[in-house]
């Protein structure tokens, strides 16, 4: 077996409205799936999707609690972003109410490389990840 890379995540989220504000509009994902039997929307982020189940669906309330800052359902994610650029990027989660970190030099699939961190709506933590070095 090899893995090739994540297929998907899927977040229990308290407000699906900003939940889809953050990943849609503010990241670009699309909806390329809803199945609101079970309260779910899936986006595409590039290969991958990002599942965002209401936790007051019919599958989110099978999680129990839901996201808060005694306890998470996920430590954090990572998106590879195109173009990288950190100096629009913030400004683009800043103008919409988000407060990224600082750029880092973190390691991921690809190598070293820059990474900026931001918080979604529900406090999720989320990893935007430029180039690895030399790219």
């Amino acid at each position: 077996m090899k893995v090739l890379g994540i297929d998907h995540v899927v977040l229990r989220v308290a407000d699906l409205d900003a939940a889809l504000g953050f990943y849609r509009d503010i990241l670009g994902c699309s909806v390329e799936r809803e199945v609101s039997s079970l309260g779910l929307v899936q986006l595409r982020a590039g290969h991958a999707l990002i599942d965002l189940v209401p936790i007051d669906g019919s599958l989110g309330q099978k999680g129990g609690a839901g996201p808060g800052a005694e306890g998470r359902n996920v430590d954090h994610f990572c998106l590879r972003v195109e173009p990288f650029e950190p100096r629009r990027i913030r400004e683009q989660l800043l103008a919409a109410g988000f407060q990224p970190g600082s750029v880092k030099r973190v390691y991921g699939a690809e190598g070293y490389g820059p990474s900026i961190y931001v918080n979604d709506a529900d406090g999720n933590t989320v990893e935007l990840k430029g180039p690895a070095e030399g790219e």
